[in-house]
Parts: C-alpha cells; structure tokens; sequence
C-alpha cells in the first residue's frame, strides 16, 4: 500500500495531456534543463520552468522511448523544448542524461528512489490511519468494554471485549478516539470530526454483541470507550496531478494543523471545502490574506480593506465537507478565515 501510495503521488507530472499550452507562462530566468537530484520534488521542479507550477501537465510530452513514464529519478534530466512553436517538457533518463532505448534489457529502479510529487514527510500523518468522519459517526459504533482479565487500558498483544453491532462481515477493526470537531467559520455547520488512530484489533468471537478481539497493533493505550471501525482501505487515485478545480471553489482556511496562529510555507491547512464542492486531490488553489478592517479618520467610518494574494495551497486529500491541503508558497503570514479560491 506504501508504494501504491507513493507511486500514485508520482503520477503528478507524466500523463501526457492533449489540452493547449497556450496559457503557460514560462519563469522569466528559467533554464533549458534541470537534472533530477535526490530531495527534489516535482512541485519544485515544475516552479523551475513554470510560472505556475500546475500548469506542468499542459506541456509534459511523454517519451515513447521510455517504458515507464510514470516516475522521474535522481540523475533523470528534464529538458525544455519547442513544438511548433509551443514549450514542452521532455525527460531523458540518466544517470548520464542518455535516452534510454528499447532493448531487451530492463532497467530497475525501486519505487522508494523516485521523486514525490510533494514532500511526503510533511503529509505522512494524515496519509496514516487516522480519518475523518460524520458528526455522531463514533458516537454510533461499537465501543470498547473492557480488557481482558479486567484490564482497563491495553495494549497490543492483549485482548479486549467490545460491545455493538457486529452485522457486518467484517473482522479487522481499527481503535479510534474522537479528536477535534471541525465547524465552517462562517456557517457553524459540523464538516468532520477527527477520528484518531488509537490502533487496530481482529476479532476472535462474537456472543450476540459482545465481541472478543485480538489487538494487534496499538499506538498508545487503548481505552474503555474508545470506538472500532471497520477498516477502510482508501484508494489513492492514480491521476495524482496538479491542476485547478473544474467548478469555481471559494471557501476560508477553517483550521490549521497544531492549532498555531500564523500559516506559512509548507503547513497544513484545512479548507471549509471539499468534494461536495467540486474538490478533488491534486486541486491547486490560491490564498487570499483576508484584508483588514481599518477606521477612516477623514470620512470618520470603518472601511474593509481588500483582500491580498499571499499564497497557494494544494489539496492532498479531500472529504465529503472538507478537505486538507499543504501551502506550498507563502509570500506572507496566514491565518485562519484567509480566503481560497480557484487559482
């Protein structure tokens, strides 16, 4: 699941699209090349060609010569052409910057050696177990009812009984403990509730709707109370990419990860927008810093001041009501209830 995970996130730059680079805007200084290292990102290497680092799949050209065009290595070099007229992008494998030709032979990379799409190491958390679910969701699962031998907390390798309804077919089970309620900042509406990965347990026997289980795996103790939900193993899609949204989204940063104040580079927002809005993984979207509210002593009244861009986001994972993202440029501080919208 890890590589699945890691290779859909790659799909970010490589599926040749037919749609017009007319729109791309190339950096003013760019270069004609760049050769992959180790630490790069494709969001970084796009931002080194492009104005705008989403626009990298309208002039991706797919080699016919590669077998794999779905991963970029250290040593890979990217090149800017012209095509009637028009930029593209090339790769030409490495480690020496040689096009690779069809032959009989193949060449292995491991997966774990290309480059992510973003930095993986600051999503990891909540790429992990952990989900999202609807308000009274845990409230209605089954719970924990005790530990065996009458333990009250326990951990993995012990056993625990739960009590609920166990209708289903199912027999893996994750521990869950409610975590923070995310509301929209301006409608109060519930739009999630973090269910916190406490750990996983099988289940060994049922007697109507006490159920005994095996924990097999805990992160920390688990408690009385604490819920079992199925497991649900999320597809990740394999069209990963950046791009913006099909239908206008305009929303707020409803809540940052760790509760801080000010929003920068490379933190993790969460939006009061999410699939019933048209948002999808992948989605680039910019920030706009909400403008203050200043007294006019001329004309003696307040006067809201227009809102600034100071940032954009990419969205990483997206539900029914909400959705995460991770800023990925940040020309100034950001907080809470700054604006986002289609790029």
């Amino acid at each position: 699941m890890k590589q699945l995970l890691l290779s859909s996130l790659l799909g970010l730059c490589l599926f040749g699209l037919a749609a017009s680079a007319d729109d791309v805007v190339l950096r003013d200084g760019h270069p004609d090349q760049h050769v992959v290292v180790k630490g790069d990102t494709l969001w970084d290497i796009s931002g080194t060609f492009l104005r705008d680092p989403w626009m990298w799949p309208e002039i991706w050209q797919v080699n016919p010569q590669i077998a794999n065009p779905h991963l970029i290595f250290p040593g890979d070099v990217i090149n800017l052409v012209y095509l009637d007229g028009k930029p593209r992008l090339r790769v030409r494998r490495g480690p020496n910057g040689d096009t690779v030709r069809i032959t009989p032979k193949m060449r292995l990379s491991p997966v774990d050696n290309a480059i992510p799409a973003i930095p993986l190491e600051k999503i990891n958390a909540f790429l992990s177990k952990s989900r999202i679910v609807a308000e009274g969701e845990l409230e209605a699962a089954p719970y924990v009812l005790a530990g065996a031998q009458g333990h009250i907390v326990t951990g993995a390798g012990d056993e625990l009984f739960a009590r609920g309804d166990f209708s289903g077919d199912d027999e893996v089970y994750g521990v869950f403990r409610k975590g923070e309620v995310f509301r929209d900042p301006e409608t109060r509406e519930v739009l999630g509730v973090a269910a916190l990965d406490i750990g996983g347990v099988k289940l060994q026997e049922l007697d109507g709707d006490i159920a005994k289980f095996q924990i097999n795996r805990s992160l920390e103790e688990i408690r009385i109370e604490d819920r079992l939900l199925p497991n649900v193993e999320r597809r990740v899609t394999a069209t990963f990419m950046p791009s913006a949204p099909k239908t206008e989204v305009s929303g707020y940063i409803a809540a940052v990860e760790g509760g801080v104040t000010q929003i920068g580079f490379m933190d993790i927002v969460i939006l009061n927008r999410g699939e019933r809005d048209g948002l999808e993984v992948g989605n680039v979207l910019a920030i706009d810093r909400r403008g203050e509210r200043v007294r006019d002593r001329i004309e003696r009244e307040w006067v809201q001041l227009p809102d600034e861009r100071a940032g954009l986001l990419m969205v990483f994972r997206t539900y029914e009501k909400m959705s995460f993202g991770l800023v990925l440029r940040a020309t100034q501080p950001l907080k809470v209830m700054d604006r986002v919208h289609n790029p």
